[in-house]
């Protein structure tokens, strides 16, 4: 099962790389498409028996492609991807059994599972986990760093379980669960074919996007999602910014978004500034009749220039799969298929 879930995973990855770059005249700013391989084991088995162990490894000023492949496990790590270790993946083998995890509430920028400030970072197949729960803020992921991409991850947590702060990011195939203000932060980040899962009874927020100025290119996008969770009481997004901007693109919406969809955080002059719009959305939650005024239903015309990766400047920075892996001592170098078919 482990290694199905892997060939998946590995498969979305190059299939998102090929249709985003590959058509493309720009090139990723990765060094090489060959990658040092760490592997993680809590049994002993691997280079490490903890994921920070691997990280720490790392050199500062990192050059390389750095793949750290997770064996199944809890790891119960509070991590940092350091800003100076850029070009790193971390890949579990499947998310339902590779779980990073950690219980820490509060300051909003401290309390993170695993907090990215590194460049050019992929987190593939793993759940990150913060278990603070109802008590207040709690983040399972914090990203502080231009171009991060996520494949087939679970991020869970209650109260600001995605600090998508700043930077470029995508996310693909990821399932994301919270209550309150649970996708939050000022990043221009791509959501693509994932699950926002409202864990709220009674009043809960999608996004809280932190958008400040009409000049700044940042904003939540999300194409083709699927929205779930208890009926009527989750709302798609309030501005932590004047000018915070999400938008909704040929996505379900279940009867757990409420009827009128968006609130101006008790601030009646965000309605002028915000950008909150929905295009092609279906279910009973994607009903408008009684949409706040003050939201979009956008027409084809006007959700193009968003329902595409180029508005995170893709194409020049996803980048597929490393097709062959080097281990430091000694100098060897082999195809993917014999690590992942093998171990």
């Amino acid at each position: 099962m482990a290694v199905t879930h892997i060939f998946f995973a590995v498969f979305a990855l190059v299939l998102v790389y090929k249709s985003d770059v590959c058509s493309s005249t720009h090139v990723s700013s990765s060094p090489t498409d060959a990658a040092v391989l760490i592997v993680v084991d809590q049994s002993g088995k691997g280079h490490y028996r903890t994921i920070r162990e691997a990280i720490n490894a790392v050199p500062s000023k990192n050059s390389e492609l750095i793949y750290i492949s997770i064996k199944p496990g809890i790891y119960r790590e509070k991590l940092v991807v350091p800003a100076d270790k850029p070009f790193i993946t971390l890949s579990g083998t499947d998310a339902s059994n590779t779980i990073i995890t950690w219980n820490d509430g509060g300051r909003i920028f401290d309390s993170a599972t695993l907090s990215v400030m590194a460049s050019d970072f992929v987190a593939i197949a793993l759940t990150i986990q913060n278990t603070f729960g109802m008590r207040g803020k709690g983040i399972a992921l914090r990203v502080s760093a231009d171009k991060a991409a996520f494949y087939g991850c679970r991020i869970l947590s209650y109260q600001d379980t995605l600090l998508d702060d700043y930077g470029r990011h995508y996310y693909y195939n990821c399932y994301i669960e919270g209550a309150t203000d649970f996708i939050c932060g000022n990043a221009a980040s791509f959501f693509e074919s994932c699950q926002l899962h409202s864990l709220a009874k009674a009043f809960g927020i999608l996004t809280a996007q932190h958008r400040n100025s009409p000049s700044e290119n940042t904003g939540f996008i999300f194409l083709g999602c699927n929205i779930t969770g208890s009926p009527g009481g989750t709302d798609l997004g309030r501005p932590w910014g004047p000018y915070s901007r999400v938008i909704f693109g040929n996505t379900f919406m279940s009867n757990t978004v409420s009827p009128e969809g968006w609130r101006d955080w008790d601030d009646p002059r965000a309605q002028r500034t915000v950008y909150y719009g929905e295009y092609n959305c279906y279910g009973p939650g994607a009903n408008r009749a009684k949409r706040v005024g003050w939201s979009r239903e956008l027409s084809h015309d006007q959700s193009a220039q968003f329902l595409n990766r180029d508005i995170i400047g893709a194409r020049s920075w996803l980048r597929p799969l490393p097709t062959h892996f080097k281990k430091r001592r000694p100098q060897h170098v082999f195809d993917v298929k014999d690590y992942f078919w093998k171990n």
